[in-house]
C-alpha cells in the first residue's frame, strides 16, 4: 500500500520538491564549510549591498546575511522536524485508537480535537509559544499541538472505512489482539495518507515557524533565524535595504514550496488527499 520507488521518481512535482528541500538540508548539515562567515559576529560595514565579499549583503549590524541564512536553516528545519514528528506520533496513535475502539472513548477524543481545530493555528501557536516561553523547543510543541488534530481527523477516518471490512472480522476471529490488528492489518491502509499529511502539515510548520520567530517565539538575539531576521529588517525596506528582508523570505517560501510539491506529487500517486 506504500509509494513505489519508481511511481515517486517520476512524479515531476515530488523530484522538484524533494530538490529543493535536500538543498536546504545541505545548507543546513555543511554550514560549518559553506557558510564564509560567523553568522553572530560583524564582519563587514552595516548595510552593504549584495557584492562579491557578501552575496547577499550585510545587515544592520554588519553580519553576512548569506551566512545567517545559511546556519538559520538549521533552527528552522529542527523546528519543524521535531514539530511533525510529536504531532504525526500523537495524532496517529490517537487516532487509531479512537477509530477502532469507538464509543465514549472516541466521541470524547473526537470533541477535543475537533475543539482545538476550530481555533486558527497560528493565534493557538502563538498561545502555546507564550505559555510555555520562547526557545526552539517550545516552538516546535506550540506548533505540534496544533497538527495533531489534522493526523487524528484524517487517520481516524481511515480506520473508520476499513475496521470492519472482511480481513479486519477474521483477524478478530483468529482472537488477534487490537494492539496486534491496528498495527499490523489498519496501519499499512493509512499510510498513504499519514504521507500527504506530513508534507502538508511541514509546509504549514514551517510559515507557522517563520510567524513565531518574526515576533520573537522561538529563538533569541543573536542566533540566526528566517523569521527573526525578516522581523530586523522590516525597518530598513523602506530605506531601499531590500536583501535584509528578501533572502530570509525568499528561503521561506522555497522550503515551504517544496514540502507542498511533495504532497501534491504523493497525492497525485496514491489518491490521498486532504479533506
Amino acid at each position: 500500500m506504500g509509494l513505489r520507488l519508481a511511481h515517486v521518481f517520476r512524479d515531476a512535482y515530488i523530484v522538484a520538491g524533494l530538490t529543493i528541500i535536500i538543498v536546504f538540508v545541505v545548507l543546513a548539515l555543511l554550514a560549518d564549510v559553506i557558510a564564509p562567515y560567523s553568522p553572530v559576529e560583524s564582519v563587514g560595514a552595516p548595510l552593504r549591498p549584495p557584492s562579491p565579499e557578501h552575496i547577499m549583503g550585510t545587515d544592520n549590524l554588519g553580519r553576512d546575511i548569506f551566512s545567517r541564512v545559511v546556519y538559520g536553516s538549521r533552527i528552522v528545519l529542527a523546528i519543524v522536524a521535531l514539530s511533525i514528528a510529536l504531532s504525526g506520533f500523537v495524532g496517529t496513535l490517537v487516532g487509531l485508537v479512537s477509530g477502532y475502539l469507538g464509543g465514549l472513548l472516541d466521541r470524547v477524543l473526537s470533541f477535543v480535537m475537533d475543539s482545538i481545530y476550530a481555533f486558527p493555528s497560528l493565534i493557538l501557536a502563538i498561545a502555546f509559544s507564550v505559555a510555555l516561553g520562547p526557545s526552539p523547543v517550545n516552538a516546535a510543541v506550540a506548533i505540534a499541538v496544533v497538527y495533531v488534530p489534522t493526523y487524528f481527523r484524517m487517520i481516524r477516518g481511515q480506520v473508520l472505512s476499513v475496521k470492519n471490512e472482511g480481513f479486519i472480522e477474521q483477524a478478530r476471529v483468529l482472537g488477534l489482539p487490537p494492539s496486534r490488528i491496528v498495527v499490523r492489518h489498519i496501519l499499512p491502509h493509512v499510510s498513504r495518507t499519514m504521507m500527504v499529511v506530513f508534507s502538508m502539515n511541514s509546509a504549514d510548520a514551517i510559515l507557522t515557524e517563520a510567524a513565531l520567530s518574526f515576533i520573537g517565539l522561538t529563538v533569541q538575539p543573536p542566533t540566526p533565524d528566517w523569521g527573526f531576521d525578516l522581523y530586523k529588517g522590516r525597518g530598513f525596506v523602506l530605506d531601499g535595504k531590500w536583501w535584509l528582508m528578501a533572502y530570509p523570505g525568499l528561503c521561506i517560501t522555497l522550503l515551504a514550496l517544496g514540502f507542498a510539491l511533495v504532497s501534491e506529487g504523493v497525492s497525485r500517486i496514491t489518491g490521498a488527499r486532504l479533506r
